[in-house]
């Protein structure tokens, strides 16, 4: 199914993008320009395309900063997905920082490292606090870790503590989004062929990277839900909850096609009615619907060059090499 000839063209083309702009963004982040931010969107979107993904979203990208970004985890090419959309820089844990290449990367989207359980976890907290301030987007994988696509794994309350923070005197917007790889070549994934796209638990990174490249045109749903406010949940662990069981019914839609469902105000994608535990029907074994049996929201797709975007917001383009 992979193809190695496939594979190495998409690397090479990759290699070249990526050693002709890495130098313009060194310049721009030692500068503070604001092509730092923007230069790294128009980078993912290009990588996305050389890679084999085409991106459908649903809903509306609301990108004007500050914003809390929330996302279920799946894979390294999570990065290229939402990079291409979202003008944002990711939190990632301490040890990315010090992986060849992926490393280099990472710090060039001016990522924020994390390192929840060290002597350093209020230093790092302080900085993603830092960033909001200045009115940067960030996106968080709450999960702590990557999962297998099938299942969203509970959030980590932990991690919403910067929520609790308020730019301008006004509450920090928090962004759920769920993502979804669902299509090979046009034909739907299943759960048995997900884990040639989903990296997690002890896989190696460069085998997987080379299967997954060599792989047909895969297609990539990213559903953006209703933004929240921890205001309105009264702590961060009501509001992680909300988060997980959105997020989780926007993956269960997708990876069973039934995205047509979702509509909500706005164009935004809402929760759903639940008729029984949100974090027990998103985690059943085999539960590919939408949780609960009601249908969340979403605006149709519409493609722009090779990704397809909703129609009621196209999202800016610009770009530099992120991590």
């Amino acid at each position: 199914m992979s193809s190695p000839l496939r594979a190495l063209g998409r690397v090479l083309v990759y290699a070249i993008l990526t050693f002709i702009l890495l130098p313009v963004q060194v310049i721009a982040v030692k500068a503070n320009l604001r092509l730092a931010t923007t230069l790294p969107v128009f980078y993912h979107r290009l990588c996305a395309r050389i890679l084999g993904f085409s991106i459908r979203t649903h809903g509306r990208a609301e990108t004007d900063g500050p914003s809390l970004y929330v996302c279920n985890h799946i894979s390294y090419a999570d990065i290229p997905i939402l990079g291409a959309l979202l003008p944002a820089s990711f939190v990632a844990k301490s040890e990315v920082a010090t992986w060849p290449f992926f490393g280099t990367l990472a710090r060039l989207q001016r990522s924020v490292f994390i390192d929840r359980h060290g002597r350093r976890a209020t230093e790092h907290r302080d900085e993603m606090v830092r960033r909001l301030e200045t009115g940067a987007n960030l996106i968080l994988f709450a999960e702590g870790t990557s999962s297998n696509g099938n299942v969203v794994l509970p959030f980590k309350s932990a991690l919403f503590s910067v929520a609790e923070i308020r730019p301008s005197e006004r509450p920090l917007p928090v962004r759920p989004v769920s993502i979804a790889y669902t299509r090979l070549d046009g034909m739907p994934i299943g759960r048995a062929m997900r884990p040639l796209f989903a990296w997690y638990g002890d896989a190696p990174l460069l085998t997987h990277c080379w299967s997954a490249v060599g792989l047909g045109r895969i297609t990539v749903d990213v559903v953006f839900h209703e933004p929240v406010t921890i205001e309105q949940f009264g702590s961060r662990k009501k509001l992680a909850d909300h988060c997980f069981e959105v997020v989780s019914e926007g993956v269960s839609a997708a990876n069973s096609g039934r995205l047509e469902l979702l509509a909500g105000p706005n164009g935004q994608a809402r929760p759903a009615e639940r008729s029984e535990t949100p974090r027990r029907a998103a985690a059943r074994p085999g539960s590919e619907g939408v949780a609960g049996g009601t249908p969340l929201a979403a605006a149709p797709a519409r493609t722009v060059g090779s990704e397809e975007v909703a129609p009621d917001k196209a999202l800016s383009q610009s770009g530099s090499p992120a991590g």
